[in-house]
């Protein structure tokens, strides 16, 4: 990372359906924070990669196409959405072909950095509760704010089930923990809280309360 970020951030990583949106959603809420969620940047990239018919397995055409695309961020009621060629895609966010296929999009390193960039940019105008599997490790890894939750896989796949979401849960693991690019992984610094048993105000009770211990004035 190149030099500090110009506000403060709030790192919230996690494995699929662990509750870190969720989570990250209200705690931006109850501090006045603009939340941004990463995974729906993923999303609406594969969602345009394959809406233009690209092959999701061929890195370079990706490489090549994310090039050309006009891709900006728009805050809309506290959160940042990304905007691809000026369309927010939020409405097919988790179409079923997104979900089969945002784990492998997400792997070519063009789309991370150029992803990563607009986060970074987001942060020289705004304090942040951003939300992702790389978050604290790679994006803000000099944020001295970073949480990792997580949740049994059997619950995780109770809540993705519950969303109607057809994700294959362990799958996903899979992919996001040993893609070469950014994997997910715990950073050293991060405080880890098992969401299987609370409900998302609990989390955010106990994250304030950590934030509060680390002197962030909230």
């Amino acid at each position: 990372m190149q030099g500090q970020p110009s506000h403060r951030v709030i790192a919230i990583d996690g494995p699929a359906a662990s509750g870190k949106s969720s989570v990250a959603r209200e705690l931006a809420r109850r501090l006045n924070f603009v939340y941004v969620n990463s995974g729906a940047m993923y999303r609406a990239v594969t969602w345009t990669v394959l809406d233009r018919g690209i092959d999701p397995a061929n890195k370079g055409a990706i490489a090549r196409f994310i090039s050309d695309l006009r891709v900006a961020g728009r805050l809309i009621d506290g959160e940042f959405r990304l905007l691809i060629d000026d369309v927010d895609l939020t409405a097919h966010l988790h179409d079923e072909r997104v979900n089969a296929q945002v784990s492998r999009v997400s792997t070519v390193p063009e789309v991370r950095k150029l992803l990563l960039q607009r986060m970074r940019d987001y942060v020289t105008k705004h304090d942040l509760v951003i939300e992702g599997r790389d978050i604290g490790t790679v994006v803000f890894p000099d944020t001295p704010y970073k949480f990792y939750v997580d949740a049994s896989l059997e619950v995780r796949a109770q809540r993705r089930a519950a969303q109607g979401l057809q994700d294959e849960i362990a799958q996903r693991d899979r992919a996001d923990s040993s893609r070469a690019a950014s994997p997910l992984i715990v950073a050293k610094d991060a405080e880890v809280i098992d969401t299987s048993h609370l409900t998302v105000s609990q989390v955010v009770d106990e994250i304030v309360k950590r934030l509060r211990a680390k002197n962030l004035t909230i």
